[in-house]
C-alpha cells in the first residue's frame, strides 16, 4: 500500500502544482481581457466622437457648396426675370424692391429667390435716403 501511496502523492502534487499554474494563468488572462474590453470601449468612443465629426463636416461642406453653387433660374422664374428687367427698364433703370414686388405680386420668398436668380443682370444697393428700402438697378452688359 506504501509503494502505491507514494506515486500517487508525486502525481497529486504535480496535478496540483498544474492546476495552480493554470489558474494563475485564468487569472492573467481574466485581467487582459478586462484590460482589452477597457481599450475597446475607448476606441469604439474614439470612432463614434470621429464618426460625428465626419458627418458634421460632411453636411458643412455640403451647405458650403450649396453656397457656392448658382442657382439656375427655372422656365419660369426666366419668365419673371424678363418681365422684372423690362419692369425696370419701364421706370428708367431704377426701381425699388417692394415697388417690383407687388407690381408683380409675387411673395417675399419668391421674390427673393428670383432676385438671387437674377444677380448678373440686377444689382440690389440700398436707397440712400432710407437704409431699409432695397433699389434694384438694372447693370449694362
Amino acid at each position: 500500500m506504501q509503494l502505491l501511496a507514494e506515486p500517487i502523492e508525486t502525481a497529486l502534487q504535480r496535478l496540483r502544482d498544474e492546476i495552480t499554474a493554470l489558474q494563475d494563468a485564468r487569472e492573467m488572462d481574466m485581467q487582459e481581457i478586462a484590460a482589452l474590453r477597457l481599450k475597446v470601449a475607448s476606441l469604439e468612443s474614439l470612432q463614434e466622437q470621429d464618426t460625428n465629426r465626419i458627418c458634421r463636416d460632411i453636411a458643412i461642406d455640403r451647405q458650403r457648396l450649396k453656397r457656392l453653387e448658382k442657382a439656375e433660374p427655372q422656365p419660369l422664374q426666366k419668365d419673371r426675370g424678363e418681365i422684372l428687367r423690362a419692369l425696370i427698364v419701364a421706370n428708367g433703370g431704377k426701381m425699388l424692391a417692394k415697388d417690383a414686388r407687388q407690381k408683380m405680386h409675387l411673395s417675399k420668398p419668391l421674390f427673393s429667390m428670383l432676385l438671387a436668380t437674377m444677380d448678373d443682370h440686377i444689382e440690389i444697393k440700398p436707397l440712400h435716403s432710407d437704409n431699409r428700402r432695397k433699389v434694384l438697378i438694372l447693370r449694362t452688359p
